[in-house]
């Protein structure tokens, strides 16, 4: 029992830590998202998203080795993550008068459900491989995991209130997560065959794209 209790504990706080670890884009996205609601709503957002996130993750992480290898999840999951940090600046830059006019709750958290399922494959597999099969370690890793992820997602939402720099660096990292997962999708890896210059090149190019559409936005904002 005792040998039993210590490999628990420690494949749980093996979890905990890749969780960690592995959440900072996530933990911006949820940032990102929350941003533009009400104080009142935010809370509600981050932690309805992020629940669900959990839920989606522990069902994902049974079948991430399959996950990983079927063509175009990666590639989609890219371009949604594109989209996204896209739509987060434009809305940004659009909304400056009023910035919580144009969007909802819900509409936060399917931003949050989305973004987290796609850019979460790695956390996935690390997480998959440190339960090794225990649905009960699996559930109770991430319930606790989460904790950390909403409180830096809540602090993010309140520092991009204050620096709107750091909503434009979201977005980049956004972006860079964007490239990265299309330019190492099964598919267009078995078809270009990129070489690690490469994938820099396409996460580079990606940022370039999201910050170069975001001032295109902010400047037609201010006209």
């Amino acid at each position: 029992m005792g040998h039993l209790s210590g490999s628990f504990l420690f494949d749980l706080v093996s979890i905990i830590l890749i969780d960690i670890l592995l959440a900072g884009d996530n933990a911006v996205v949820i940032a990102m998202a929350v941003r533009s609601l009400p104080e009142s709503k935010r809370r509600i957002g981050i932690m309805v998203g992020a629940g669900g996130a959990v839920v989606l993750r522990i069902a994902l992480t049974f079948w991430a080795a399959r996950i990983l290898e079927i063509a175009f999840i990666k590639l989609t999951g890219g371009v949604l993550i594109l989209w996204i940090a896209v739509k987060l600046l434009t809305d940004a830059a659009g909304d400056q008068e009023n910035k919580y006019q144009a969007h909802s709750t819900g509409q936060a958290i399917w931003m949050i459900l989305m973004a987290d399922v796609t850019m979460s494959l790695d956390n996935i597999l690390a997480v998959a491989a440190a339960s090794k099969g225990n649905l009960w370690l699996l559930i109770v890793g991430l319930g606790l995991s989460i904790s950390f992820v909403v409180f830096t997602s809540s602090l993010l939402a309140r520092i991009m209130d204050r620096y709107p720099a750091v909503l434009w660096l979201g977005a980049a990292i956004l972006g860079r997560v964007a490239g990265e997962m299309v330019i190492t999708d099964p598919w267009v890896d078995r078809w270009l065959h990129p070489t690690e210059s490469a994938i820099i090149g396409v996460q580079v190019f990606f940022v370039a794209l999201v910050l170069g559409v975001g001032m295109v936005a902010r400047t037609r904002s201010r006209r």
